[in-house]
């Protein structure tokens, strides 16, 4: 039985399963060796933020260490229905990230949701 409600179909007693998501997260802690000010802390991470963003169309935003001059953590999350499509974006974030000129990397972490 199919309806729509609000401008979106609603099927129910459908024996179809719901598509596969794949969900990574990656954390990056970060370093940032030349900056002497909060101002200039938020630039290097702000401007590493914008690359991500424009370049993979992930989700980013810093977590951790927000008071703290040349420390951050931020967190990129990609969503997609194909496993590799997520592996290689997340491969190809951290070499995005490694590549940075303003900031060290000093830990890595990703998991799967």
């Amino acid at each position: 039985m199919a309806y729509i409600q609000n401008k979106c179909i609603l099927i129910t007693n459908c024996s179809v399963p719901p598509p596969a998501i794949f969900i990574s997260l990656l954390t990056i802690e970060l370093m940032i060796p030349l900056a002497r000010s909060l101002k200039d802390k938020r630039s290097a991470v702000r401007g590493l933020k914008d690359r991500l963003r424009s370049r993979f169309n992930a989700s980013v935003a810093e977590v951790d260490f927000q008071d703290k001059w040349q420390r951050a953590t931020i967190v990129v999350c990609i969503v997609n229905g194909d496993k590799r499509q997520v592996e290689s974006a997340m491969t190809r974030v951290r070499q995005l990230a490694e590549e940075a000129q303003d900031v060290q990397i000093t830990g890595i972490h990703q998991e799967w949701l």
